[in-house]
């Protein structure tokens, strides 16, 4: 990914997120930043969480700028996932020595994830 190549490690997320967004912009890639999505429960909308990135109004795609992924990161996209009732996520870690990325599936309490 070119962001990765041009900036490497050792910034923070928002500064990923920004040249993220320069590059689905040049892509034309249609994409919400920081967008707020509903959170529900039993049906009642009980809060919000902001998404890093909704993509084509389908995809999630969070950012994280840490040494290294480890599970409790990919068990929180996948809860944001089902939250959010989408279905496909991206989980991109700009932190480590190289891009570390995760595609995440919500198939209903029935997960699947494809790590890399």
């Amino acid at each position: 990914m070119r962001v990765n190549a041009e900036m490497g490690p050792g910034f923070q997320e928002v500064i990923y997120q920004r040249c993220l967004e320069i590059e689905f912009q040049e892509q034309n890639i249609p994409h919400l930043r920081e967008h707020e999505m509903p959170i529900h429960y039993h049906g009642i909308r009980i809060g919000t969480r902001r998404v890093d990135f909704l993509v084509d109004e389908k995809i999630m795609v969070e950012i994280k700028a840490i040494k290294q992924l480890e599970e409790k990161e990919v068990a929180q996209a996948l809860n944001y996932l089902e939250a959010y009732e989408l279905e496909i996520g991206l989980l991109l870690n700009f932190g480590s020595k190289s891009l570390e990325y995760k595609r995440l599936i919500n198939s209903k309490n029935n997960y699947k994830k494809e790590i890399s």
